[in-house]
């Protein structure tokens, strides 16, 4: 079983490739969803936060308020380098039980961990290869107005924010050129399929 470490900036793709790899017969874990969960109520992240942040980031459904620790962390870099200091180890250790439960079932020709932040967080380990989606600048900026509306200064200073396109693809095994139609993208994804996950 092929695991695949599947990288990207935002707005590269990620999300719809990782969709079309689970439509080809890869398991995905998407370590976004992982990090959610991991400060759930009731989960060592959820009072490691509280402890660290204050009640304040704790919305009125007794949960983490994503966008209230969001504004307390991305405004002051100490503060979100604590957060990554407390979930991430947590989110590698959820993802490395997956991957192990995946190795058991067996049902699996790959599983696909989709991680914008794999190689900054140091869990390049993790996987066999890393296939990194890359999209021009301008097709980021068109794709966030729409899908986000997020406007053009507020996605550059993500951009920003993020591993630099040319420093993902010096440690990748495959770049996968996001620049053309869903269907291009499909075609790419298919071919790579074929050819670099065993039967």
């Amino acid at each position: 079983m092929l695991v695949i470490g599947l990288v990207g900036g935002i707005g590269s793709g990620k999300s719809v490739a990782s969709a079309m790899l689970a439509e080809l017969g890869a398991e995905v874990i998407n370590a976004d969803l992982v990090g959610h969960e991991v400060y759930e109520p009731g989960k060592p992240g959820f009072d490691a936060i509280v402890a660290e942040f204050g009640s304040d980031v704790v919305g009125q459904d007794g949960r983490i308020d994503r966008k209230r620790l969001g504004a307390t962390v991305f405004a002051d870099a100490g503060r979100l380098d604590r957060l990554n200091a407390i979930v991430h180890p947590l989110i590698r250790t959820e993802i490395e039980r997956r991957i192990g439960r995946a190795r058991e079932k067996g049902d699996a020709r790959a599983v696909v961990v989709e991680a914008a932040i794999l190689l900054e967080a140091g869990w390049r380990s993790l996987v066999d290869q890393v296939w990194v989606i890359s999209a021009r600048r301008e097709d980021v900026l068109a794709r966030l107005a729409t899908q986000r509306g997020m406007a053009a200064s507020e996605t550059d200073a993500r951009i920003a924010k993020q591993m630099t396109d040319a420093e993902r693809r010096s440690v990748a095994d495959v770049v996968i050129e996001n620049t053309g139609s869903l269907d291009d993208l499909r075609a790419r994804l298919e071919g790579l399929w074929g050819t670099l996950v065993p039967r």
